[in-house]
């Protein structure tokens, strides 16, 4: 099982539509993919919400995405607080992870990605090596959450390929 992991609480985020074009893109070579939203969720405790994400997605997948827009050079508090809440040994421990970074300017959270490779790490989980920098990100996506270029299509495709077989 993978779950795509939209890593902030924004309101219509472009995180949230380029977690929905990586949901799309998974589905289409795998039927076990799911998507997670912190729109609307309580992750500031041990909420219910964050208990019943943990039951039904994070404690039986073996993989996540995490989808991070860039945060003042890092990632959103909201996805740091919801890690330290979980139940850390059961959701995360020697499971994969995957990264996309998301960002208007021209590093595409590169330095985010990195802080959280960190941390996965630390959460002892297997950090897969591609992780892409979506930069400038109004030009590679539309408002309706569509590729505009090919050639970011193909190395997308070409990430997804591999965390596959990872």
């Amino acid at each position: 099982m993978i779950t795509i992991i939209s890593g902030t609480n924004r309101k219509d985020s472009m995180t949230m539509k380029v977690a929905t074009l990586y949901h799309r893109l998974f589905s289409e070579k795998t039927d076990d993919v799911h998507l997670v939203s912190l729109e609307h969720k309580n992750v500031w405790e041990r909420s219910a919400d964050l208990v019943q994400m943990e039951q039904e997605l994070f404690i039986p997948s073996e993989k996540f995405v995490f989808i991070m827009p860039e945060y003042n050079g890092s990632f959103p508090g909201i996805l740091k607080t919801m890690l330290d809440n979980s139940e850390i040994k059961k959701c995360w421990w020697f499971k994969k992870a995957m990264m996309v970074g998301v960002a208007d300017g021209r590093a595409g959270n590169l330095r985010g990605m990195e802080h959280m490779t960190n941390i996965l790490h630390y959460l002892k989980m297997h950090v897969f090596y591609d992780k892409i920098p979506l930069s400038r990100i109004n030009e590679e996506i539309t408002a309706e959450g569509e590729l505009i270029k090919p050639a970011t299509a193909q190395v997308i495709n070409h990430q997804i390929d591999n965390f596959l077989k990872f």
